[in-house]
């Protein structure tokens, strides 16, 4: 069902123990975070960078977990032959207005002497379709981002996105300062579905494990010996193993939804357990 739509519906299981309870607000890069401030919604799941100044602003955010370690990237039509960021000079780009991405466009041009001409357009899809109409040279976007963007192009295979990394994006859920209950739920169901991965724990074995193991930190993450979900306020002690039956564990959400067998076909790459060579790590549920 996709990505973000399974961490949500993770979500909804810690609260109401049903994956199913859960309604989706679409939003832009502007809006999103007036609709999280107003309490149109109760969480941004979608592409959301960790920030110091969304962090400490007036309407401050909390960031429980990142979910998806990314990079800003760049895309363009593979006939140009641009193998480098650092041939864009003066070159058009097309980029959404009030989001991490235009800052860091305008930092990275700055700091290496090099201009570029903005084509400022709010909705993702229309920025797209200028892309593709040719209206500007680039496309920027996180690098998933990116990804998920070419799928949609006329003709995908004419385009690149390049190497280099303009930025670091670590995207996760926001949550309105204040609401530290949320805040708590949504970490820890994060890192439940993290930790989920690393003991092996998945869609199909979850039931038969929540049985037959003797392991501590299995049996506190399942719920078989009561108390974490007491603790962090679940809808049921067993939240977890009803969690993973519904959406599988980290590894299965990504995989299913932007791993190398789908359309987007992204690598994990840094988002990888960290046993595994990447920086996906939670801390212990005891």
């Amino acid at each position: 069902m996709g990505f973000n739509v399974d961490i949500c519906r993770a979500i909804a299981v810690t609260i109401f123990n049903d994956p199913e309870k859960v309604a989706f607000v679409p939003t832009t890069s502007q809006s999103r975070f007036p609709a999280l401030t107003n309490g149109e919604v109760d969480i941004l799941s979608n592409n959301t960078t960790m920030t110091l100044s969304r962090a400490t602003s007036v309407n401050r955010f909390n960031f429980p977990a990142i979910t998806f370690y990314d990079g800003q990237a760049m895309m363009v039509k593979r006939s140009l032959n641009i193998t480098s960021v650092r041939q864009l000079d003066g070159a058009t780009v097309c980029v959404q207005p009030g989001s991490t991405t235009e800052l860091n466009l305008a930092d990275y041009f700055r700091q290496n002497g090099m201009s570029f001409r903005p084509v400022v357009i709010e909705a993702l899809d229309e920025l797209r379709r200028a892309y593709d109409q040719g209206r500007c040279d680039v496309f920027t976007n996180d690098f998933s981002g990116a990804a998920a963007a070419r799928t949609l192009l006329t003709r995908p295979a004419d385009h690149v996105i390049l190497a280099e990394r303009l930025s670091k994006e670590p995207l996760g859920p926001a949550i309105r300062k204040g609401d530290e209950e949320l805040t708590s739920i949504v970490a820890w169901t994060v890192h439940a579905l993290v930790d989920a991965e690393e003991l092996g724990i998945t869609r199909e074995n979850v039931d038969r494990i929540a049985a037959t193991s003797t392991d501590p930190r299995v049996r506190r993450l399942l719920g078989v010996d009561p108390g974490m979900g007491a603790a962090l306020g679940a809808a049921d002690a067993r939240y977890v193993q009803t969690m993973i039956k519904a959406v599988g564990n980290y590894g299965e959400i990504f995989d299913r939804s932007i791993g190398p067998a789908t359309t987007l076909g992204l690598e994990r790459g840094q988002n990888a357990l960290w046993t595994k060579g990447g920086l996906m790590y939670a801390p212990p549920a005891r």
